[in-house]
């Protein structure tokens, strides 16, 4: 009687276990856990999401609350709550509700000049020109960033001078940021001919570059660009900033990608063709307001902002201008990441347009910023190429961007 039992027990554990591998095998446990709080969502995306079975066959998105404020103002956020079998919670997450309205769509090239919060080092080494030699600076290292030198604080390069003229020539303490890490040390000055003391440095307080404008806000012209941040090309830190400007540009040649060389578009601005002003650099792109009479803002282009859940494995577009007009490309999205936090690789893309591959090669440096587009929606913005293959990349989530901007 008790063998019989047990293997009653038996398989009913047996069952039980083949049960739970079946539902938890086509519930995508990972990807729900990796959902931040605060991303963005419509109404209309969750519910696409359960027709897609998005997290598994036996996973629902359910919203708290779909009731209209006083005012007749729609919540600008809800709970989303992650049920399976559509009654037992798993997660529950607070999200922002997308706008309604359209932005203007970018995919044109922007000039983009930072001012840099401190004093950058561009080049470390020592020239005597009296004695024609050549040797390293054997405190610092390309990228480092000045921020003070004996406690004050340097914001430009006349700050450097001064604090070094008040040193009388004893050596200074330098406290400076390498690779987004606060370090300080004590420097010995060099003395040129003039009798004045250096550093022995090549610094500078200012950078520039050319990005892609992926989005703008048509009742605020704020904009996004870039999808990652501006850097001191030595680390993939974010470099801090005062202020910024950006700027039309005009692309006067392509340099092709290929296999472990980019390629890249090569552009020209001046200072008079001034479009607006960056406020904020961060790991996402570039941020700031356009002018009001911006020649960048395509007001003939507009589109939806779409959500992350929006966005799935498949056919999409991606908007340039490289051409000399702004198009859509064909592109496929090969994967589409949960992310927790904040980053700029969300998507993996391949370029499928026999024109743009005729054009570029694929994703060149000065295309990151493009949009990405799927079933008419902006969902996200080119970042980076593959080195390996060109015809590749990756994107960052449009909603990311949005973030930066509320």
């Amino acid at each position: 009687m008790k063998k019989k039992l047990n293997k009653k027990v038996g398989y009913l554990l047996l069952s039980l276990l083949i049960v739970v591998y079946i539902v938890f095998s086509n519930v995508a446990i990972f990807d729900i856990i990796n959902i931040p709080n605060n991303f963005y969502v419509s109404y209309e995306e969750v519910e696409s999401a359960n027709a897609d079975k998005k997290f598994g066959r036996f996973v629902d998105l359910t919203i708290s609350d779909k009731e209209v404020k006083t005012g007749q103002e729609k919540s600008e956020k809800i709970d989303v709550t992650f049920k399976l079998f559509g009654f037992i919670p798993i997660k529950k997450v607070k999200v922002k509700m997308l706008p309604e309205e359209e932005v203007y769509v970018g995919g044109v090239p922007i000039g983009l000049t930072l001012q840099v919060e401190g004093a950058m080092v561009v080049s470390d080494t020592i020239v005597d020109v009296e004695n024609t030699t050549v040797s390293k600076n054997k405190f610092f290292k390309n990228g480092d960033l000045i921020k003070e030198i004996n406690n004050v604080k340097i914001e430009k390069l006349d700050d450097i001078d001064q604090a070094l003229k008040e040193s009388e020539g004893n050596s200074v303490k330098v406290k400076y940021l390498r690779n987004g890490e606060d370090k300080s040390m004590n420097v010995d000055l060099i003395k040129n001919k003039n009798g004045d003391y250096k550093l022995g440095l090549w610094v500078r307080d200012d950078m520039s570059g050319i990005g892609t404008l992926t989005f703008v806000k048509k009742d605020t012209n704020e904009f996004g660009a870039l999808g990652h941040a501006v850097t001191n090309g030595k680390s993939d830190g974010v470099m801090p900033m005062v202020d910024g400007e950006v700027f039309s540009c005009s692309l006067v040649n392509i340099e092709k990608g290929e296999k472990n060389d980019p390629g890249e578009l090569r552009c020209v601005f001046v200072q008079k063709n001034k479009q607006g002003n960056i406020t904020k650099n961060t790991n996402v792109g570039i941020f700031g307001t356009l002018d009001s009479d911006s020649t960048l803002i395509d007001q003939n282009r507009k589109a939806l902002l779409g959500g992350r859940l929006s966005v799935k494995p498949g056919k999409a577009k991606l908007i340039s201008n490289v051409s000399g007009i702004t198009e859509e490309y064909n592109i496929e999205i090969i994967k589409a990441n949960f992310q927790s936090k904040c980053d700029d690789k969300s998507l993996v893309i391949r370029v499928t347009d026999d024109r743009l591959l005729e054009l570029t090669g694929g994703i060149v440096q000065g295309m990151s910023g493009s949009p990405i587009m799927q079933n008419g929606k902006v969902v996200g913005a080119v970042t980076h190429v593959f080195i390996s293959d060109p015809t590749k990349g990756y994107g960052v989530y449009s909603d990311w961007m949005l973030e930066q901007l509320s």
